[in-house]
């Protein structure tokens, strides 16, 4: 509690930080239910795209195998690979209250790669599998990092809830009535004292 003598206008503003402070607690309830909605879309998406990445996977493992099978760990190494400029990584960026959603997408210019002097199918469908799984990845990635910022400002948020409503409005509540009581002794103690003062005269 406070210290102070209790007064009508003290107990004015405690009631209006009473009001405020129980609209934070339904404005941060609010909120969480918005992050934990956001959170389970974010899943489905990351549950798609892992099903996707680990399916690209295994795709590239078993070109991979196909490839070394043909050409062998030094035919291999010295295969061309596609021109780095032939990459794009594009992200966009979304805001749910303030903080940034991303997504991406990596994309691959189809034909980017310098002839090999002994081409072969099975290293062209390793190139092209581990490209793909490079897309997987570019675009699993912010979804991983969109799931961790989204927890950890619901964490925060559940925090601050707890806080106002187990601690803050209890105290407020107990303060308000005790300075309620406190007034109405007053006023029954001043009821009687004027009493009294009518007896005597």
């Amino acid at each position: 509690m406070s210290e102070g003598s209790p007064t009508r206008s003290r107990l004015i503003a405690l009631k209006e930080e009473r009001r405020a402070m129980r609209e934070g607690y339904v404005f941060l309830d609010e909120k969480c239910l918005i992050l934990a909605g956001e959170m389970l879309r974010e899943l489905q998406r990351h549950d798609a795209l892992a099903q996707r990445f680990t399916a690209a996977q295994r795709t590239a493992a078993a070109a991979l195998v196909a490839a070394l099978a043909r050409h062998g760990l030094e035919g291999l190494d010295v295969y061309p690979p596609a021109r780095a400029s032939s990459l794009h990584l594009a992200v966009s960026t979304s805001a749910l209250m303030g903080m940034p959603l991303r997504q991406a997408e990596l994309s691959v210019a189809p034909g980017s790669a310098p002839p090999a002097v002994f081409p072969s199918p099975e290293a062209a469908a390793c190139r092209v599998a581990f490209a793909e799984l490079a897309q997987a990845a570019a675009a699993l990635a912010p979804v991983l990092g969109n799931l961790a910022r989204l927890l950890r400002e619901y964490r925060r948020t559940v925090r601050r809830a707890s806080s106002l409503h187990d601690v803050v409005l209890p105290e407020l509540e107990a303060e308000v009535a005790a300075i309620d009581g406190q007034l109405e002794e007053l006023e029954r103690d001043e009821a009687l004292w004027i009493r009294g003062a009518r007896r005597d005269r």
